[in-house]
């Protein structure tokens, strides 16, 4: 298993107010030019760290994206490995929520990863149902 998989499934701490969401908005622009990684899951993985001005910007449409679409009194969405001095931060989308904060043997993935590790590919392969392999229903 990948560095960037074994950190990915390891311990994550949740911005559950949104106060906690904006100091480590803070902590990260602090560090906008420490070699992240932007990763929009279901695409695939960047091959290269963002620019400071990129990661500046993800931030920002990031933010946006949550508040408009987590229209709550709490954030709870974004988890990161550690709040102060974070170096792997999962972002989930509003839109595709699920169970992210609780248990289930298949929670939905993050809509999006910022790591200071090349990230790889955290979805699983799809399986095909037999129709999608053959061409159409009906056929065998």
């Amino acid at each position: 298993m990948s560095d960037f998989l074994t950190a990915f499934k390891g311990r994550f701490v949740s911005t559950l107010r949104w106060p906690q969401l904006d100091e480590l908005w803070q902590q990260l622009r602090n560090d906008a030019d420490g070699g992240w990684y932007l990763y929009s899951v279901g695409n695939p993985p960047p091959s290269q760290p963002s620019d400071e001005a990129g990661v500046s910007s993800f931030i920002d449409e990031m933010d946006e994206i949550l508040r408009t679409g987590h229209k709550e009194d709490y954030c709870g969405i974004v988890y990161a490995d550690d709040l102060c001095n974070p170096s792997l931060v999962k972002i989930y989308d509003p839109g595709n929520l699920g169970v992210s904060c609780g248990y289930s043997d298949n929670p939905p993935p993050p809509g999006w990863v910022m790591s200071k590790l090349p990230p790889a590919d955290i979805l699983p392969p799809v399986k095909k149902k037999k129709w999608q392999i053959w061409g159409g229903l009906g056929k065998r």
